[in-house]
């Protein structure tokens, strides 16, 4: 059948470019070679590329999908880690690579806080990008060194606005995640801390209670807060944890605040339908597959299956909501 439908579509476009108008019939005759060679897709092993160093969550989160959807692809697919400038440097090979499906990028929220902290960046995720399926989301939760006199996020912003300048949010850097999670919630609520940010881990600094509250993905955290070494005071996504059941959705006090971590994969731009289409339909199976959806969920990834419009939008609101916190914080590289 595919035999078939590749022998009609040359024919059909043989026939076309044949017409007068070399260069009409020439696009013609190149677009049906495309659309053929999407009906062989995947002859050959797919990468996905994952802008962090292997190990970090994201990279593990990639490589627990990748067996079940090579399984559901016929082809091999291989993570390759290309890391630096905070993930820009894997996104801008990914942009570059041929449109052919068979490099595929792990889209992650950073690379939406990207399109505005990176002012002069030599591609847009709007333009250069096709998504192609949502993974999952993350939780964050917001925790305090228990030197702080505050149970609750209400407590928390009332302490923070009496004692200005005086509690200090610490992230993995400017721009990051967590940094922008926190901005958020003062953006939102008002309330007053200063950023400090790390090179390396400042788990050590904030349990010995010289920085005070972090954002932090709950699977690093967990254990603290069970040990009480850390206050859960919320969580960034709008519903409660299954791993940490009593510890509120910062939601419940600020409504409309979110800031949760997702992960998704993308393809160069014109990357056929076809192949998006097919690389959608297998993702999304993966990621329904019981025992897939078990282990992501172990990691605190919580899937999600979405159509290639629909994350499309997803990754256009998360990339508008991120730039009006960059501009009210006036938050810029360093």
């Amino acid at each position: 059948m595919v035999d078939f439908a590749r022998r009609e579509l040359l024919r059909l476009a043989l026939g076309t470019a044949a017409l007068p108008g070399g260069v009409l019939s020439l696009g013609v005759l190149s677009l049906a070679a495309r659309t053929a060679s999407a009906l062989d897709y995947p002859s050959r092993p797919v990468r996905i590329v994952v802008s962090l160093p292997a190990g970090l969550a994201p990279d593990i989160d990639a490589r627990l999908i990748a067996q079940p959807l090579a399984e559901r692809l016929g082809q091999s697919v291989v993570i390759e880690n290309r890391p630096g400038a905070n993930s820009n440097i894997g996104t801008e090979f990914v942009v570059k690579a041929p449109p052919d499906g068979y490099t595929l990028l792990l889209l992650l929220a950073g690379n939406a806080i990207n399109t505005t902290f990176y002012p002069n960046l030599s591609f847009s995720l709007a333009r250069d990008l096709v998504p192609v399926a949502f993974v999952g989301s993350t939780s964050w939760i917001m925790a305090l060194n228990p030197a702080v006199p505050a149970q609750t996020v209400p407590e928390f912003i009332a302490y923070s606005k009496a004692n200005p300048g005086k509690v200090y949010l610490a992230s993995p850097g400017i721009g990051s995640p967590a940094h922008l999670a926190g901005e958020l919630f003062k953006m939102m609520t008002g309330a007053s801390f200063v950023h400090v940010p790390y090179r390396q881990s400042y788990l050590p600094d904030l349990l010995g209670g010289q920085v005070h509250l972090t954002f932090a993905a709950v699977a690093s955290l967990g254990d603290y807060i069970q040990t009480g070494r850390l206050r859960a005071l919320g969580l960034t996504t709008k519903a409660r944890s299954s791993r940490l059941p009593a510890v509120p959705a910062i939601d419940e006090f600020v409504p409309g605040y979110e800031a949760s971590g997702w992960l998704g994969i993308s393809a160069p731009q014109g990357t056929p339908a076809a192949i998006v289409e097919k690389l959608n339909t297998c993702i999304n199976a993966a990621i329904g597959d019981p025992d897939v959806k078990a282990k992501l969920l172990g990691l605190d990834v919580e899937p999600q299956a979405m159509a290639p419009n629909e994350f499309g939008t997803f990754i256009a609101d998360e990339t508008d909501k991120w730039a009006k916190v960059i501009k009210f914080a006036n938050i810029k590289p360093q």
